[in-house]
């Protein structure tokens, strides 16, 4: 039986999920105004961890967001994972902030065939994003984007989009009249990293849990907009 326990941090929301052989046991998820990933994760891992009746020893391994995303977020998520690994002795499990976005998105929306867009928060109308197709091949690779009503044109050209993540919500007003785009609530959730943990964790696929950073991503270039 394989436990991997789920720790999302890269944006507001603090959440946590527990798999056992890839499927979700528990999860706990806080969303909130502001960060409060120091106050309240410690407790979230230990309330999803107690609610599934195990100990923390039947962990075989930890995945946590890896960026991009809020550098306090990241930081406090990924010291967090890090501890646990070295008390227990399981590897660590990085896992793309924007894809578990994306995985999440799709099993909320099974029968939608079109585009994935996740999109993290930065500033004023910047955002982390990535596009994927239907079947989570990457279209648009990572990027650090600044967003104007035309922004994504040329991959609305024969597909729809489906929006998700933070960065997607400070866009109805903007793009309203594109209705290629489908907005959705969608936002980073522990549980979109279950299925892909599984996979890196079956294929041996761990990070050096002493020197591993997260994926910040966090320079913009002024003026640059995408297209």
């Amino acid at each position: 039986m394989i436990y991997i326990l789920h720790i999302e941090t890269s944006t507001k929301v603090c959440s946590v999920a527990l798999s056992l052989n890839g499927q979700l046991v528990q999860y706990q998820t806080i969303v909130a105004d502001g960060f409060v990933h120091s106050e309240k994760l410690n407790g979230l891992i230990e309330q999803v961890v107690n609610d599934a009746e195990i100990e923390f020893k039947q962990l075989n391994a930890i995945s946590v967001s890896g960026g991009p995303g809020s550098y306090t977020g990241l930081r406090i998520g990924v010291s967090t994972a890090k501890g646990l690994c070295y008390a227990l002795n399981i590897p660590l499990i990085a896992i793309d902030s924007i894809e578990c976005i994306v995985r999440w998105a799709k099993s909320n929306f099974p029968n939608y065939s079109g585009l994935y867009c996740g999109m993290i928060d930065a500033r004023r109308m910047e955002v982390f994003s990535a596009i994927y197709s239907a079947n989570l091949t990457l279209v648009k690779p990572l990027s650090a984007d600044e967003l104007d009503e035309n922004s994504y044109s040329k991959y609305t050209e024969s597909n729809q989009i489906l929006l998700c993540g933070d960065g997607a919500l400070k866009l109805n007003e903007l793009w309203a009249n594109r209705t290629q785009f489908v907005f959705s609530e969608i936002l980073s959730d522990a549980r979109g990293q279950v299925e892909q943990a599984f996979y890196l964790y079956k294929t041996a696929q761990f990070v050096d849990t002493a020197y591993y950073e997260p994926y910040y991503l966090k320079d913009f270039i002024a003026g640059t907009k995408k297209g």
